[in-house]
Order: structure tokens, then sequence, then C-alpha cells
């Protein structure tokens, strides 16, 4: 199985003790969205576990694990890195920390395990369409020697972050201004050898050289492992997604980036509140187990196929 740490919460930012911790036990438990008290264990046995899919915006506290992470598991990072100030990403670190963490990851782990995502793609009065074709560039300046491709996406306006981007006087992108960035990325991404991709959109970008991705991608695993993922399309993401089946680990309304975007948040009280329960040695993310629980045991497989070979490997 795939487990995706996670779309919900930035768990190498804010709780890679915790997930250290539920490695070494074997395990760890996972709250139903829809339904507080049931509960997911999860089996986080080697034998089980295919690969470990990070989302972060700040890997730095994960750094020091990777060394041992890399014993048992398979792993890659979805890194977002773009160029918005506090007044969008309030709790980010500042832009020339989070790029010399991406040159160290990357230098760490390989390119190949490091995939830079540029998004969401938004706008204000401040963050136009030519801002978002420098910020771009001055990026892929930088990160090119260290990154074999870049995933962006645009802002969906989700109901739950209205007020938010209300606030901070966000618009999403229009098909014209859609257009314009993904031509001017492409150009940009050819002058530094970057592969681009779309992460969940419905526009077709094909026309400027650029194709959906898969951002739990059977090929790519299948690359790091050596082995076919017989994995088939995630049924709890969105049409558009083409992520393959995963298990999702992470806790809504528990990162603290502050984004005014983001639409794993309900508001800083409740993610403030949340944090405050979250202990290191609990097998849950936040709080601990109480007698009103249900615990169920997830059914769990390996999807490894058969072994790759070189000239199989070598077309992904």
């Amino acid at each position: 199985m795939i487990i995706s740490v996670s779309r919900r919460t930035d768990i190498p930012a804010f709780y890679s003790e915790w997930f250290m911790k539920r490695l070494q036990d074997g395990y760890l438990m996972v709250r139903n969205p829809m339904n507080y008290h049931q509960i997911s264990k999860i089996s986080l046995s080697p034998e089980l576990v295919d690969c470990l899919v990070f989302w972060t915006k700040n890997p730095l506290p994960m750094l020091k694990y990777l060394d041992n992470l890399a014993q048992k598991y398979e792993f890659y990072f979805q890194y977002t890195l773009n160029g918005y100030e506090r007044d969008i990403e309030e709790n980010v670190p500042d832009m020339a920390q989070r790029v010399l963490t991406f040159q160290r990851l990357s230098k760490k782990i390989g390119a190949k395990r490091v995939i830079w995502r540029y998004d969401p793609i938004l706008l204000t009065d401040k963050y136009s369409v030519e801002w978002h074709l420098e910020a771009f560039s001055m990026l892929a300046e930088k990160m090119s020697s260290y990154v074999e491709s870049c995933v962006f996406s645009f802002l969906d306006m989700y109901p739950k972050i209205g007020r938010n981007t209300s606030a901070a006087g966000i618009r999403p992108c229009c098909d014209e201004d859609m257009k314009k960035i993904a031509a001017g990325f492409a150009d940009i991404a050819s002058k530094y050898d970057l592969k681009l991709r779309t992460c969940a959109e419905k526009v077709d970008l094909s026309a400027y050289g650029i194709e959906h991705n898969c951002c739990i991608d059977s090929e790519l695993i299948g690359r790091l492992t050596g082995y076919e993922i017989l994995a088939g399309k995630d049924k709890n993401q969105r049409q558009e997604c083409g992520c393959v089946e995963s298990i999702d680990i992470g806790q809504y309304n528990t990162c603290s980036h502050g984004c005014k975007y983001c639409y794993a948040n309900f508001n800083a009280k409740s993610v403030a509140t949340f944090r405050a329960q979250h202990n290191p040695e609990s097998p849950l993310l936040i709080g601990e187990l109480s007698s009103t629980d249900k615990i169920t045991e997830r059914k769990m497989k390996s999807l490894r196929g058969k072994v790759l070979n070189q000239e199989q490997l070598s077309l992904f």
C-alpha cells in the first residue's frame, strides 16, 4: 500500500517526531474525517508499505531522519515552493531558507525523489500574472540542478476558504490567465530542462507541452522500487486527479503554516486547539483514544507486482 503523508496537513514540518515513532512501533491510527470516533488502525510494516509520499512546505525537521527511513522504506517528497510572502503564507519559512532546504533535500535523496510544486497559482493586485512569471523564472534558475520536474495548479475556490481569500483580495485565474501562465512557464521550463505538469486541472494545456500529473504516481514508485505497482485510481479524489490509491494519515485543522488558500484548515482557532492536543507518543496524530472510539484494523496488502527489468524502467 502507498501511504500519503499527508494531503491534510504538513507532517514533515510539524509532526516528524510523531511519524518516526509510529514507524518504530509499526502502526498508527487515523480518525475518519466524517466520523470522529471511527478510527482505522494502519500497519506500517515495510512488507506492506510500498512507498511513502510526503507533502510539505518545510521538510527541514525531517532531514535528520531520512538515513534511517531509507533503510526500510521507499519514499519521495512533494515540496511546495512558490514566491508568496507572509500576507498569503503567514508562517512559512522565508524563501531563502526554503530554497536551501530544497537543495539540501535533493542532494541527500536525489532529484528523482523530490517533486517541485508551484501551487496553487492565485491572483491579487500584488500577485499578477507577470509576478508569477518572474517568480517562477527566479525559482527555476535556483532549482533546476536539484529537480527533474515541476507540478503546478491553479487555485480552486472551495466554499470553506471564502472568508480567508476574500480578506486577502485573492481571486482565481480565468482561462486567459491560465494560458498566459502556461505559455510563460513552458518557455522558462524549456530553458532549464524542467518537465512541467498540472495537478488535478480540467484545463488542457497540451498545446504548451504540459501534461496532466499523477502526484501519487505508480510509474514513479515503480522506478523507485523496481516493481510494477498494481494500483488503481484513487476513488476518493476529484475526477481530474490522476493519483493512484493511497491511505492518507493526516488530520484536518492541524497545519500551522497559515496559508490563506488552504482547504485543510477551517480557521486558526481550530488549528491551535488541535495542535495543543498533539502527543508524540500517541498512535493518533491528535489527542488520545477514548472509550467511545471504535477501532477497525485496515485491510492492507502490498501493491507490488512483477520485478521490472532495465528496459521497462527506462520507459518511466
